[in-house]
């Protein structure tokens, strides 16, 4: 099987986002969200997004594979974060060795109300 390498920059900004700055990392490509899927095959992605990590959450392989497969689920980690930031969404960057990159936009909430997935 072949495999490929995709680099994807990062640029490091601080935006002032609700009356407070903070510090973000832009992603160098554009994805599309999903709104509210139930699991990680429910994604159906429109539009076309700039990223805004907020922060980045590593997770062993069988809490990703939970966490997947019930993006409804309530969570308190994510209370409170993400929105929609000029042309883009604040995110929590999900990974796990073996998975798919997510990029959650709980808009506040404290589920994942908009999901993009790499890989």
């Amino acid at each position: 099987m072949k495999t490929m390498t995709i680099t994807i920059d990062r640029k490091p900004l601080t935006i002032t986002f609700d009356g407070q700055e903070m510090q973000v990392e832009e992603l160098s490509i554009r994805l599309p969200f999903g709104r509210k899927p139930a699991d990680i095959t429910d994604i159906a992605a429109t539009g076309d997004y700039v990223v805004y990590v907020t922060e980045t959450r590593e997770m062993e392989t069988e809490e990703f594979d939970g966490f997947a497969k019930n993006l409804s689920k309530s969570r308190d980690w994510l209370k409170g974060k993400g929105g929609y930031f000029m042309q883009g969404r604040l995110c929590v960057e999900i990974h796990a060795p073996g998975r798919p990159y997510l990029f959650i936009d709980p808009s506040g909430g404290d589920y994942p109300r908009y999901v993009a997935r790499l890989g």
